[in-house]
């Protein structure tokens, strides 16, 4: 299985752009780029937990297992 952040889906869905989500944050853009385009193999929990704040969601909301 393989994991997929699920983030650009949900700033599509919010009309949040990636540069307003790293001010709201206060994270680098590259690093919101980088999990919007599934480019990074590795996100430490503390990242997870102030998007899934940010955005008031779960974290099931932003993570999903694909089939390979």
């Amino acid at each position: 299985m393989k994991i997929k952040i699920r983030l650009q889906e949900l700033l599509d869905e919010r009309n949040i752009s990636q540069r307003q989500l790293a001010l709201m944050v206060d994270m680098r853009p590259g690093t919101i780029n980088a999990l919007c385009r599934g480019t990074t193999d590795r996100i430490y929990i503390s990242t997870l937990e102030q998007i899934c704040k940010a955005l008031n969601i779960h974290i099931h909301e932003l993570i999903d297992m694909e089939d390979k």
